[in-house]
């Protein structure tokens, strides 16, 4: 059901002509067809002459919101168009029962290292929806060392595992410039163990007590993981989906090539939740290869801080209510699990940031 236009609403745009605009996105968001005057006089909200329609769709063209892409076709939403409908008109989205008890059986049931969980996680959520999903991993600047252990490889060759409280497993393989004994190695690893366990992974790096090539190698070790995992992962799921999302080959392409760039995936969601949305649209989020889709993002928390992020990426005439229901309900179960491994207690009632409920 449409939603009772609000008194802003109202003075904005008026009622008839918000439910207007509500019938023709939601309609192209389902055929990718432009809408007639037809339809829409039919529409709930509506129900006035076909003529009364067009003139209205008119006006919802000259103000922006719509755009005639032919002559003798309907109307499109444009950008200005879908912000109205996300801000103001959209229902709230609702997954499906077997999609809601998916991601929960899910998350109860996955096992392993943390970057296989966030790979496994992009790819359950791409195949929640018809997008393509990215999960950005929570930096591991807060997390501390659970345990730490040296294996032998050779005389000459070690093995650091590291193990982080929110379940990352850093390993990292040391070249000796001498020889190691199996004593000196099970004597490095207790010392480790009494001073690094509870510790972050910087000062971790600081303490590693004793003197020769085997203490300064595990020390340079666990300084180059502090300084990578302050960084955050991206995971990518579903893109092929972007194949079927988009009609032109090049806006395919333009599209992958910025997923392969970790950096700017990560700035442009985090751009994004720092503007306080979860939707952006077009031109709003200021990359041009991306101009022809929309974003939806919802953050990851860990404790008070907002550490990662997970997204869904498609065309601008996306399904909001389902992309925004699916973002929201796994990033919630994923910092639920974070939240486990790190100690801290379950936040369950996170309020969603504006631009999509």
């Amino acid at each position: 059901m449409p939603k009772a236009p609000d008194p802003a609403l109202a003075e904005e745009l008026g009622a008839r002509r918000a439910a207007i605009l509500e019938a023709v996105v939601s309609e192209y968001i389902g055929t990718a067809t432009p809408v007639g005057s037809a339809f829409v006089a039919s529409a709930p909200g509506v129900q006035v002459s076909s003529a009364t329609v067009r003139s209205d769709m008119v006006a919802l063209e000259r103000e922006g919101y719509l755009v005639q892409p032919h002559t003798s076709a309907g109307r499109i939403p444009t950008d200005k168009g879908y912000r109205f409908f996300v801000d103001h008109l959209a229902p709230a989205g609702v997954l499906g029962t077997p999609q809601r008890q998916r991601v929960r059986r899910f998350f109860d049931q996955v096992h392993g290292e943390m970057e296989d969980m966030l790979e496994l996680a992009s790819t359950l959520l791409s195949q929640l929806t018809p997008y393509a999903a990215v999960v950005v991993s929570p930096s591991h600047t807060s997390a501390t060392v659970r345990s730490v252990q040296l294996v032998s490889l050779a005389p000459r060759l070690a093995l650091l595992v590291v193990v982080m409280s929110d379940g990352a497993v850093e390993k990292r393989t040391l070249e000796l410039a001498e020889e190691t004994t199996e004593e000196e190695l099970t004597g490095l690893s207790a010392l480790l163990h009494r001073q690094c366990v509870g510790s972050d992974l910087g000062a971790a790096a600081g303490v590693v007590g004793g003197t020769g090539a085997l203490s300064d190698a595990v020390s340079v070790a666990l300084a180059e993981i502090a300084a990578a995992e302050s960084d955050n992962h991206v995971y990518l799921g579903g893109p092929s989906r972007l194949a079927e999302a988009f009609d032109a080959v090049e806006t395919v392409r333009s599209v992958l090539g910025i997923l392969e760039k970790q950096l700017v995936v990560v700035t442009l969601l985090r751009d994004v939740l720092d503007r306080g949305l979860s939707v952006a649209i077009g031109t709003e989020h200021g990359y041009e290869p991306l101009a022809s889709c929309a974003v939806v993002v919802a953050p990851v928390s860990v404790g008070d801080n907002e550490t990662g992020a997970v997204g869904l990426l498609g065309p601008t005439r996306m399904n909001y209510p389902q992309a925004l229901a699916a973002a929201h309900l796994v990033s919630h179960e994923l910092s639920d699990r974070m939240n486990d491994a790190w100690g801290h207690p379950r936040e369950r009632d996170r309020k969603a940031p504006r631009g999509g409920h």
